[in-house]
């Protein structure tokens, strides 16, 4: 199992896996989620896809993606829109509800943003606890490495069952809300405490 970070200064010497991981994404949240997203060329994608953005894969050594998420800095500025969560709260998305935090977002260098997590249903059951902490320990050396103290996602609202678990710290930054399918909420992720 592998762990790539992608950014489109590096994509170009990651053959398909860039493209693979936006298929898988397509996979995940419109396939299986049936979430009412853009695709394009079978691969999801949103307006938060921009340069400003990383991606880590979780995949095998052909390039099969089993997981991945995306990290966005809460700087980022493309248009009217920077970053979901923010944008949710100042009622540019009309499917995240402007209520979604306690307090205002966040823009800050040291805060990234964590959205389109996913582990696809097809990754078979013996790797999966694997899938979750190489996603884990990639999420959070990634997000470091890019200078942030902490990061902010909206999440599944039984996070506080398994972020201990991954050796993660985190706190609620708003009320839980059904979106979807489930029950989600806003945390922050502190990247100052040390991982197991």
């Amino acid at each position: 199992m592998h762990t790539t970070v992608l950014s489109f200064e590096n994509l170009h010497n990651h053959g398909e896996l860039f493209a693979n991981l936006f298929r898988a994404r397509k996979q995940s949240f419109i396939v299986e989620k049936q979430w009412n997203l853009p695709e394009a060329l079978d691969m999801e994608y949103d307006q938060y896809d921009t340069p400003a953005s990383r991606w880590i894969a979780i995949h095998d050594e052909v390039g099969q993606v089993y997981a991945g998420i995306r990290l966005t800095p809460t700087t980022a500025r493309c248009g009217i829109y920077s970053y979901m969560i923010r944008d949710a709260q100042r009622g540019l998305l009309s499917s995240l509800s402007p209520d979604l935090l306690h307090e205002e977002a966040p823009v800050d260098p040291y805060v990234w943003e964590c959205t389109r997590v996913f582990v696809l249903h097809s990754t078979p059951q013996m790797i999966r606890r694997r899938v979750h902490g190489y996603m884990v320990a990639a999420m959070v050396k990634s997000a470091r490495e890019l200078g942030a103290t902490q990061l902010i996602a909206i999440t599944p609202a039984n996070w506080p069952r398994w972020y201990g678990r991954c050796g993660l710290t985190a706190a609620a930054m708003g009320p839980v809300m059904f979106i979807d399918d489930g029950d989600y909420q806003c945390v922050r992720i502190d990247l100052s405490a040390k991982m197991h």
